[in-house]
């Protein structure tokens, strides 16, 4: 009888304290808005990345940004998100290197109860700055950089409670 065995890599598991240390808000204030936001551990073992976009002095996002450090990531891998959102739209992101302009990107809207996002890392294609390039999708590999990121093109404050990403192929 052959058995299906899957290889699971944890990227962030809210669980572990030590994991939250490594998580970093960028908002378009790099840019000139004047968006907000943070990123709180939460006392049942999740966090919150939360905050208000705006759209004035040409603003509009907010981020939060996961470093990590792997390699060996299969194209056939599928990425899992235990998390809670406000019924709105966010990106995730990944990097193969935080030093590469481009991210690897996937549109998700929330639900307003904990739920599990499957994103295939074959269906991550490339952008920068909202724009998709014409290179190939996320072929694995190297991963360096997650993102979680609002940019909805309105004014509107945001709660995303994450407690747990992984990898399995």
């Amino acid at each position: 009888m052959e058995t299906n065995s899957l290889e699971t890599i944890i990227l962030f598991d809210s669980s572990r304290k030590e994991d939250f240390d490594t998580w970093r808000t960028v908002n378009d204030t790099v840019m000139g808005g004047i968006s907000n936001s943070e990123m709180r551990i939460e006392r049942k073992n999740f966090v919150l990345f939360k905050g208000k976009v705006s759209l004035e002095n040409n603003g509009g996002f907010c981020a939060t940004k996961l470093d990590c450090q792997h390699s060996g990531i299969s194209q056939k891998a599928t990425v899992f998100l235990h998390l809670k959102g406000d019924g709105k739209q966010y990106q995730f992101r990944v990097k193969q290197f935080r030093s590469e302009q481009h991210a690897f990107t996937y549109t998700f809207t929330t639900g307003t109860d904990w739920e599990v996002i499957k994103i295939p890392v074959a269906e991550l294609p490339p952008f920068y700055r909202g724009r998709q390039l014409d290179l190939p999708n996320y072929t694995g590999g190297n991963l360096e950089e997650i993102t979680f990121l609002i940019g909805n093109k309105v004014a509107e404050t945001f709660e995303l409670y994450i407690d747990k990403i992984w990898l399995e192929f």
